[in-house]
């Protein structure tokens, strides 16, 4: 197991793109057009997070992404952060190889099937209605709080079949989760340990008070009339809790802040997109590759092998830096760019590729669509007045704060 390396050490490799000032500062651009730019593998040695590979190219990490026998999500987990001693072992399905990922993805994958997502529409943009007609126009606020967040939160809460007085938890508990920082505090890993505890046992009652009961189409009564995952322990239930929160969370949350945030940033985007709203449902796939929710995956190489010329030896540490790939160049031409009508927006990487490709991508898809279908019938603009408070870590790719106004065009 790799120990944590001191900042001393680390600050050596100026490719090591798992400092979280990079993502702070928005300052991983150069790093990762040099990492592309050498073909897309390099090694580095002396991390916070211990040794790694970092895979930065488009075509490698479809590659890694295929041969899930070789490349394991199971055997080191899903982020460049490795387990310490004491740390709390919660198996999840996203980080499980197969047959057992199988059983246990298909048992929630009807939750986010097509009809599901028609089902689904009319109450998401009910939701999206009330929370835009209740922002002032011409005032600051803060969109990532009263937007972003407030419709994600919300979501997860029909999913879950939440307590919706409660739901503000939901994000609470998907934040302290998915900050992988938390792995070189000591101190914050006991908290974070007892946050999760204390979201295990609110959910366990959760799952008590349907036992016994006839199926409802939310996510906690799926698990418990299905055979993968109606016996799961309760570290196997608190992790698929937890990746279920965190990817229905950060995806959409930071895809919905990167909608305003970017077209900010690409005035001449917008303005195509404002006056042409049938380029939305392209716009949104542009958005989410431009964005990259979550910036890498981690897998582990289960035998001696082969990478784009590069030998990787069985235990080795993968990076697959998504955030990298959907700016490459050799497959999305001025990458760096938002195109509201780039005909390839689609290929996109954000959501993973293979067998562990987001199970609710379309849900997320579909929220961030609605959100700016209901923005365009109000002929509404999100104005950033102020540069964004970005999640400082390697892992969520995200915003924190975004002050922003409205106004109309």
């Amino acid at each position: 197991m790799a120990t944590l390396a001191t900042e001393t050490e680390t600050s050596a490799d100026p490719l090591d793109v798992s400092r979280p000032e990079l993502y702070r500062d928005d300052t991983w651009h150069a790093p990762f057009r040099e990492l592309r730019a050498r073909g897309g593998v390099h090694y580095t040695a002396n991390s916070a997070f211990g040794p790694f590979w970092s895979i930065s190219t488009y075509k490698p990490i479809v590659q890694v992404e295929s041969l899930p026998e070789i490349f394991s999500s199971q055997a080191g987990g899903i982020t460049i952060a490795d387990l310490q001693e004491g740390d709390i072992k919660m198996p999840m399905f996203i980080a499980m190889d197969r047959p057992k990922h199988t059983g246990q993805r298909r048992t929630v994958a009807p939750a986010f099937t097509p009809s599901e997502m028609v089902r689904m529409t009319e109450n998401i943009r009910a939701r999206t209605i009330e929370i835009l007609d209740s922002l002032p126009v011409g005032q600051e606020f803060d969109w990532v709080d009263q937007v972003s967040i407030e419709l994600t939160t919300q979501m997860l809460a029909i999913l879950f079949d939440f307590p919706w007085e409660d739901r503000r938890k939901l994000t609470y508990w998907s934040d302290w989760a998915g900050d992988i920082e938390i792995a070189k505090d000591p101190v914050r890993k006991q908290q974070r340990r007892e946050i999760l505890f204390e979201c295990a046992a609110y959910f366990g009652e959760l799952w008590k008070g349907k036992l016994g009961k006839e199926a409802t189409p939310d996510l906690i009564s799926m698990m418990i009339h299905s055979d993968a995952m109606a016996e799961m322990d309760q570290m196997e239930f608190l992790g698929n809790l937890i990746l279920l929160i965190v990817g229905g969370n950060d995806t959409t949350r930071n895809s919905m802040s990167a909608f305003a945030w970017g077209l900010e940033q690409f005035p001449d985007e917008r303005a195509r997109l404002e006056a042409d709203p049938g380029l939305i449902h392209n716009a949104c796939q542009e958005i989410v590759r431009w964005q990259t929710p979550l910036s890498h995956m981690r897998r582990t190489a289960t035998q001696d092998t082969e990478l784009e010329g590069h030998r990787i030896r069985e235990g080795d540490k993968l990076a697959l830096w998504y955030l990298s790939a959907n700016r490459d160049e050799s497959v999305f031409e001025n990458a760096d760019k938002i195109i509201v009508d780039r005909e390839n927006a689609r290929r996109h990487l954000a959501f993973g590729h293979g067998i562990h490709r987001c199970v609710g991508a379309r849900l997320a898809e579909l929220q961030i669509g609605v959100l700016m279908e209901e923005m365009a019938k109000r002929r509404l603009r999100v104005n950033v007045v102020r540069e964004p408070e970005r999640v400082a870590a390697c892992f969520v790719h995200g915003y924190k704060k975004m002050p922003a106004e409205l106004s109309h065009y």
